[in-house]
């Protein structure tokens, strides 16, 4: 009996270890025998430390050039991405302090902040869903200013938050100057293996989801997460909206992904009206559960389209809510170019340098482009996106090239080579173009 079936099921590795080391490595694993005893099993251990160490977010070496820089870090994410893990690996490396702001017992320490901050000064302090306290923001601020006059000036707050808009709102008013905001998504395609991609797409970045011992418990942790997040989390964090009807909208998103808003046709879904859908899908985007990717509006004489489209950030977000649980259904199923699309926008959005300006162009005529990059030098990218190994992109790309005249165009496709397709246009993996992206971060 090989040690993958032994281990596999019982220590938090198995399957994951494929992902996470290289093919021979695992070979040589598979390989030996329960013979060995207690040395097979320390091999695996070690092989273990070693993929932790392969799936190091990539964020990792820029949250620790933030934290050198700035007094505060704001880390945002959605539940469950990996923000503490990562906070508590970035602390290894210095003094500490980790407070989890949903314990009641370490909110009772911060009864008087000031009085208890102030002597740790000399560690970094890690704030857990730190948007459930909103008034200590004005302590950091006081803390951060004595701090600067006695010369810390960084290193002071490493604040993890699952709510963008409003910690942003509670923290830029008091914080300014003060503090470097970050995003941290699911694992990404720079992230993970190559011979991954497709368990990427189908189960999502999650990591609970994606380092799943099989596609069945991956689905089952899916719907965990999401019965979670409608039945206890967003009660926390927002409004009180019914459960089932949150589910039933982010259900029609996951139906309609990547299609262009229309909040009076998913308002008669739902029994409400448009205000209403748009007050929803604030709540989703705030969450960063959603993304809305804004229309690129030019002043060229055009009618153009100027609602957003709407994504379900997470691939297998989107494949739970719709029951597609494995890769052949979802091969076979009509969501599946649409799928990929939102797979590789969010991938490369999160992967496009901070100050990149993004949307996507559509005119009432036809010319029609997936996503459009600006550069942080003003260099204009376009980007289409085909499901085929075959791509070939239509007329309205073509159309779209001619009103925005980019200086890269590229068409990411299922395939792995990189070949041009006509004159200043090439077909490209999503790897690859996310490795082009990262480069220039």
């Amino acid at each position: 009996m090989q040690i993958g079936t032994i281990l596999g099921g019982d220590i938090a590795g198995g399957p994951r270890v494929r992902h996470g080391i290289h093919r021979w490595s695992w070979h040589c694993v598979e390989t030996m025998y329960i013979g060995f005893g207690k040395i097979l099993f320390l091999a695996f251990l070690v092989f273990y430390g070693i993929f932790a160490r392969m799936l190091e977010r990539r964020l990792q070496s820029e949250v620790v050039g933030k934290l050198d820089q700035f007094p505060a870090v704001a880390l945002l994410g959605p539940r469950q991405v990996g923000k503490t893990t990562l906070a508590q690996i970035v602390a290894e490396d210095r003094p500490s302090l980790y407070l989890d702001l949903e314990s009641q017992a370490d909110r009772q320490k911060l009864s008087d902040p000031l009085l208890y901050l102030s002597a740790q000064e000399d560690k970094l302090v890690i704030l857990d869903e730190v948007q459930r306290m909103p008034g200590l923001f004005q302590d950091l601020r006081g803390l951060i200013d004595q701090g600067r006059r006695r010369g810390r000036r960084a290193g002071r707050f490493l604040l993890l938050g699952s709510a963008s808009i409003e910690l942003l709102q509670q923290s830029g008013e008091t914080l300014s100057g003060r503090i470097a905001y970050m995003e941290l998504g699911p694992f990404d395609i720079l992230e993970t293996d190559p011979e991954a991609n497709d368990t990427l797409w189908l189960r999502g970045g999650f990591p609970d989801s994606f380092l799943a011992r099989d596609n069945s418990t991956s689905a089952d942790w899916r719907e965990n997460f999401i019965r979670t997040y409608l039945e206890r989390d967003i009660p926390q964090l927002g409004p009180r909206l019914p459960a089932e009807t949150l589910r039933r909208f982010w259900t029609m998103l996951a139906h309609n992904q990547g299609g262009l808003l229309n909040a009076a046709q998913l308002g008669r879904g739902l029994s409400v009206d448009g205000k209403t859908i748009v007050r929803y899908l604030d709540l989703m985007v705030d969450l960063l559960l959603v993304r809305r990717l804004e229309p690129w509006l030019l002043n060229i004489g055009k009618r153009l389209v100027k609602s957003p489209k709407v994504y379900v950030r997470d691939s297998g977000i989107v494949h739970t809510l719709l029951g597609l649980d494995d890769l052949d259904t979802l091969l076979g199923h009509p969501i599946v170019g649409n799928s990929w699309e939102g797979f590789v926008i969010d991938t490369l959005l999160n992967l496009a340098p901070s100050r990149a300006r993004s949307g996507f162009y559509r005119t009432v005529a036809g010319a029609e482009m997936d996503m459009i990059l600006e550069m942080p030098g003003g260099e204009l990218w376009t980007i289409e996106v085909k499901r085929s190994l075959t791509p070939k992109p239509g007329k309205g790309f073509h159309h779209a090239n001619d009103d925005l005249k980019p200086a890269r165009s590229f068409v990411v496709y299922a395939g792995k080579e990189r070949y041009p397709l006509a004159e200043d246009i090439e077909a490209i993996s999503l790897r690859e173009l996310a490795d082009l992206l990262s480069a220039m971060r």
